[in-house]
């Protein structure tokens, strides 16, 4: 008598596999000292308890098979990357696409600001799920097209390979939102040092893990999924 098993998932011929890792707990934000700049986008440093988790990822990750590691243009995903880096004696590339949202005239630490004030503005913003209600921050569409075009890139350069991208919440909330047909907003709050999974083949993308944190779960605290 024939008989069929189940199978684990495999990745279709062509695919790329990528880790998504939100960075490490950034410092915190104040009006006396405001996050520094770059092209628009705040840049702050790691709070030493992102700097913990960044080798929590480390150790985490280090025996997995992994053919490249990507991040941003922004510090953070810089030093979460690099004990990972150090592990695997490789190189990361940076794709300035998937740098985090940009936040018109709250960023540099301000989004932070308002939202623990309770500002009108960042409950309407949630609950219209549009970023651009903010002044000056960008369309759902703005962000998607420069997305979408980093991971094209990232697809292209590594079929049938498996990478990391360290990245940032608002991101990895919208990758995971668009592949699953969820609204915008659905999966925003990733926890700093956590790991998502994507799989993408051509235009699709499968969602295989999201906001995985046991290993960094000891440094989790309330603020830990705020964007920035």
């Amino acid at each position: 008598m024939a008989q069929y098993r189940q199978h684990s998932y495999q990745a279709p011929e062509g695919a790329t596999q990528i880790t998504l890792v939100r960075h490490g707990e950034s410092r915190a934000a104040s009006e006396e000292n405001p996050f520094p700049l770059v092209d628009g986008h705040g840049d702050p440093e790691l709070h030493a308890n992102g700097e913990q988790q960044a080798e929590m990822v480390g150790e985490r990750l280090k025996g997995e098979d992994i053919d490249a590691i990507y991040v941003t243009s922004l510090q953070r995903t810089h030093q979460t990357a690099a004990p990972l880096c150090r592990h695997l004696s490789l190189t990361p590339i940076v794709e300035v696409d998937l740098r985090e949202v940009f936040l018109g005239d709250w960023e540099g630490g301000v989004m932070r600001i308002r939202a623990a004030a309770g500002d009108p503005i960042f409950t309407q913003m949630q609950e219209q799920q549009r970023w651009d209600l903010i002044p000056g921050a960008e369309s759902w569409e703005t962000l998607n097209t420069r997305v979408m075009a980093g991971l094209t890139r990232i697809h292209k350069a590594h079929p049938n390979q498996k990478v990391v991208a360290v990245v940032h919440g608002g991101v990895i909330g919208h990758i995971i939102a668009k592949a699953s047909g969820a609204q915008p907003f659905a999966f925003n709050g990733a926890d700093n040092g956590s790991i998502s999974r994507i799989v993408i083949n051509g235009d699709e993308i499968k969602v295989r893990a999201f906001n995985d944190n046991a290993h960094v779960n000891s440094t989790l605290h309330d603020g830990s999924g705020q964007l920035t």
